[in-house]
């Protein structure tokens, strides 16, 4: 997929200079879709006024390579907190591991001493690194996200072995590229992952044109009583997120039918599609049940798919080396 399609498509020349540009530059023509991570990530990061004066396509690319790049992100995380040195892991969190509120300090003297770590300010960072082009790490991310209030030393060396993940991947990034301009999304949930309150972990992840544009890791807000619960409420969130991007993309003049999403719980596929009362769920919140209106007009068609081949795996839980790796890759995440 071209940028200058891209760019046409988003309205982001207007956005960027609030006047037509013509794009003539021959690496404008030729660039693919990693062009649209750097765009992104430096509207995010609020350039915007750095860009404003520039004139041609090639000068407002320019600056902006120059503002954004993962790998100087990245590293300038490790030299804040002093891990520029430090050992890479090949994933975030071991397979299994679980974090607790029972780590918390216990005494006036542990909470002094971890008064001094830096914990907020690291974990900032990474979520930072995390909303903007690292989908891998959202799941490691939320779990010591949880603890910011009153962290402890588990919680402190976790959020270190985050940091030599993105020590030995910090040339990663997503990369957009190919020619098909079409919306998929995949979810699934961990139950009861959490120790302290037992509520489960919703995850979802919607990629274009080969790469992941859009992507949640978080706890649900209520305790699931089973696994069919735990997914059927997770699938509906990520219908939301479905029909919102179907929107955007029909605003910015491109209109996709139907967003196919995929499930790896044939029990909430059922729930789903079939809008007959139910004894055993009747108990679900009448805002989960929005996914049967979806899925019947067939705005979203949830589709089921093994657990293999979900992406949305590594959004929920700690996983294997060789799983962790594929998944990253599906998602569009590759060494630049």
């Amino acid at each position: 997929m071209k940028m200058k399609a891209v760019l046409r498509q988003n309205n982001c020349l207007a956005a960027i200079g609030e006047r037509p540009m013509e794009i003539t530059d021959d690496k404008w023509n030729e660039v693919d879709g990693n062009a649209i991570s750097d765009l992104h990530l430096a509207l995010v990061d609020g350039v915007l006024s750095s860009v404003a004066e520039k004139n041609t396509a090639k000068e407002i690319w320019d600056t902006l390579t120059k503002l954004y790049k993962a790998k100087s992100l990245h590293n300038k995380i490790l030299r804040r907190f002093n891990m520029q040195d430090c050992k890479s892991i090949s994933t975030p969190l071991p397979v299994n591991f679980k974090l607790s509120s029972s780590m918390c300090p216990s005494n006036e003297a542990e909470r002094k001493e971890m008064s001094r770590v830096p914990y907020a300010s690291a974990v900032g960072s990474l979520m930072f690194a995390m909303i903007c082009t690292r989908p891998d790490i959202a799941q490691a991310v939320g779990a010591v996200s949880r603890y910011m209030a009153n962290p402890g030393g588990e919680h402190w060396i976790t959020v270190k072995r985050v940091l030599r993940y993105i020590r030995g991947t910090s040339d990663v990034a997503l990369c957009y590229g190919g020619s098909e301009f079409t919306v998929r999304g995949y979810v699934d949930s961990d139950f009861a992952g959490d120790l302290d309150k037992r509520k489960s972990t919703t995850g979802y992840v919607f990629t274009l044109a080969g790469a992941a544009v859009s992507w949640v890791s978080k706890l649900q807000t209520v305790v699931a009583l089973s696994t069919t619960e735990a997914e059927y409420m997770a699938a509906t969130q990520a219908c939301k997120e479905a029909i919102w991007i179907q929107r955007l993309l029909e605003e910015l003049g491109h209109k996709q039918q139907k967003i196919f999403v995929f499930c790896d719980s044939q029990s909430a596929l059922h729930i789903a599609r079939n809008p007959a009362f139910h004894s055993r769920t009747k108990h679900i919140g009448v805002q989960y049940h929005f996914i049967r209106e979806v899925v019947e007009d067939g705005s979203v068609d949830l589709q089921k798919i093994h657990t293999k081949e979900n992406l949305a795996d590594v959004l929920t839980k700690p996983i294997n080396t060789d799983k962790f790796v594929w998944s990253r890759s599906s998602c569009g995440l590759a060494e630049t």
